[in-house]
Formats: structure tokens, sequence, C-alpha cells
């Protein structure tokens, strides 16, 4: 059998829902427990650039996170039999990454001091939409609501939401927000991390993990707002 990038794990929705996605997962675990070459090439394309933005979360040397992610295929090929899918094949190998990204970081000194990332005295929650969209709270109708309504994003034609474009500028988004709320939105919504397993990961608390995640994807969300509706 023959296997392509979409074989991964873009299946589920072709064949109808979670269940026949875990199967096709299974079954690609297969071909690559038997040694077919293309179903390695397939993972290899579908997750080499994510695993070279999640390693330089930790390491910042492009090199540096080249070898990294080297490291962590050798590391997936040699843990394969012993794989239990107690979660995605794509958390499982990004987990193997990230262990050794804090390895090498460590070795390097040069690792992100993720434990002080909230500055001193800052509001613990930024507002998703900015404030001045509402009208006052003793306004005579309506206070506290809309100034007007924010345009819909199904106003959007769905190949455009669906688009290779608008994939790229969710990318360029994620790109652009500060090194801690990158990481979090890399770990949590990118590779699909657990909130735990993501507070382990870059050492800091839940609360500071919820923060960061929040003011991500307050910006992301803001930033395609207006790239999809074009105010």
């Amino acid at each position: 059998m023959q296997w392509a990038v979409a074989d991964i794990d873009g299946l589920a929705e072709a064949k109808g829902g979670a269940a026949s996605h875990t199967d096709d997962e299974t079954e690609f675990i297969q071909a690559l427990r038997a040694g077919n070459e293309l179903a390695f090439v397939a993972l290899i394309d579908r997750y080499q650039p994510g695993m070279l933005r999640l390693a330089r979360v930790f390491v910042r040397d492009v090199s540096v996170a080249e070898d990294v992610v080297q490291e962590a295929w050798l590391a997936v090929l040699r843990g394969l039999d012993r794989f239990e899918a107690r979660s995605s094949l794509k958390r499982w190998i990004s987990s193997i990454l990230v262990n050794g990204a804090k390895t090498r970081a460590t070795r390097e000194r040069r690792s992100i001091p993720f434990s002080a990332v909230l500055e001193p005295g800052a509001e613990p929650f930024d507002p998703s939409v900015e404030p001045e969209r509402f009208g006052p709270d003793d306004a005579p109708q309506w206070p506290g609501g809309w100034v007007s309504f924010p345009p819909s994003w199904n106003d959007a034609p769905d190949d455009r939401l669906l688009s290779q474009e608008t994939q790229s500028q969710v990318r360029a988004c994620i790109d652009a927000l500060p090194a801690n709320q990158r990481a979090v939105i890399e770990l949590r919504d990118v590779h699909g991390f657990l909130a735990e397993e993501t507070c382990t990961a870059l050492q800091i608390s839940e609360v500071n993990q919820r923060v960061l995640l929040h003011r991500g994807r307050s910006k992301v969300r803001r930033e395609l707002e207006s790239y999809l509706t074009g105010t």
C-alpha cells in the first residue's frame, strides 16, 4: 500500500469520525512497524516542519534544532514497537522531541527561562475582544452590549477558510507571538499536548499556562478575524 501525507491523520473526516481515525492510525502504525519506507517518508513529510518549530522553542540555533529533530526520528524508529497508542501518534512523537530538546537545551545552556513568563503586576487575562467594541454599562439600551455586531466568519467561503493561504496566515500569527505564548500554543493547539503535559514540558504553573494560552489564542483570533473579514 502506498502512503501519502494525508493518510497519517487526515482520514477521520473523510471516513466518518474518530473511530475510523483510530483504525486508520492503527493501520499506519502497523505499516511503520513492518518497515514500510513510504509510510515513514509520509510521516516525516507530515511532521518535520512542525517538529523543527517545536524544537526551536527550546533551542534557538537552527542547526542544533535540526539535530534534535533527527535524534527524535531515530528515537521514534527505535521505540515504535513499544508505542502503546495511549495517545495519538503525533503527540507521542512530539513528547519524544520535547524530551530530547530539553536535554539538548540544558547541554547547550541555551534554554528559555519559562519560569518567569508573566510580567510583575500584569493582569491575569487580557480581553479576548477589544473593550471599545462594547457600549458603556450605563447605556440606555443594551448596556455593555456590542456597539456593532462583528462580521460573521460564515460569510467567508468554505474554500477560503480551509485554504493553504489561511493556514499559512494562522501559522504566521503563531510565529509572531512572544516566545512564551508561542511555546504554549505550539504544545497545546498544534501538537495536542494536555495542560498538565504542557506545564511539565515548560516547567510553568497551571495558572501561567492558562494565561499564556488565553493571550496567545486571543491574538491569533484577532489577527485571523482581521484577515477573514478585511477589517
